[in-house]
């Protein structure tokens, strides 16, 4: 099967092979991915970064050629990123990886700020910083980027450069690291899952002390959190109804 790398900033993973269905993620520049099926415009992969599946247009991507390699020399670390692209100046979200690929049509110079996950040594105040990075950032059904995000794609975009890879959905984030009993033991950098009324994960937010949390609902912003739920910070209507709390770093 072939492999495609994203030769974009930010493409639309769809549900559909269709300009119209829905975005339920997204590829960000230099991620790969296998290639399961194709129509004329475009094609079904599976995303080598979390295993998620969906339709990209052929146009945002680009085949890897036989015997190229692709190597990831880090991610974009700041809030956007001035980059180049077979002469073409591009601008890159924060965890955007850094690629050498030895494609002769892929000419790709970067010299901005890097995070190196793999040295890069879990705080609360190192993860915290991170995340308000984002604050400020739009709401977007399937984003993962300072482009456009929901609240899933930002925890996971944050994690990420700490070495820590989660799965795309909150539901599927809930079922990582340990649960934490009550929101008074909780620390900074836990994670708070919410549910619907029928009981559905649906929401996520990092918290950055018991009675703080950072998310995105309409916009990448601080709240106030209790036993309940979220309380809205601007408005001090009740937003989300608590569920469980979850650390993944232990």
């Amino acid at each position: 099967m072939a492999v495609v790398i994203c030769v974009v900033p930010v493409a639309p993973l769809r549900a559909e092979g269709s300009h119209r269905a829905e975005m339920v993620s997204q590829l960000l520049f230099g991620e790969t991915a296998l290639v399961l099926n194709e129509t004329k415009d475009f094609y079904h992969i599976q995303m080598h970064q979390d295993g998620y599946e969906g339709w990209c247009q052929k146009l945002q991507l680009q085949i890897v050629a036989e015997g190229a390699t692709i190597s990831t020399k880090g991610y974009t670390a700041n809030w956007t990123n001035s980059a180049v692209l077979n002469g073409q100046p591009i601008q890159l979200s924060i965890g955007t990886p850094i690629v050498a690929h030895t494609s002769s049509d892929f000419d790709f110079f970067y010299e901005g700020a890097t995070c190196l996950p793999a040295s890069n040594t879990y705080t609360p105040e190192g993860l915290e910083k991170v995340a308000k990075q984002f604050l400020g950032t739009s709401y977007l059904w399937g984003g993962r980027s300072v482009f456009g995000i929901d609240c899933s794609g930002f925890v996971q975009m944050v994690f990420k450069l700490f070495n820590f890879k989660l799965p795309r959905d909150a539901y599927q984030q809930a079922e990582m690291g340990e649960v934490i009993g009550f929101l008074a033991e909780a620390k900074p950098g836990d994670l708070a899952f919410f549910d619907n009324e029928q009981g559905k994960i649906t929401h996520v937010g990092i918290l950055l002390a018991p009675d703080l949390i950072i998310h995105a609902s309409a916009i990448v912003r601080i709240d106030p959190i209790d036993q309940a739920g979220i309380v809205s910070g601007s408005t001090g209507l009740r937003t989300h109804q608590l569920r469980t709390i979850r650390r993944i770093i232990l």
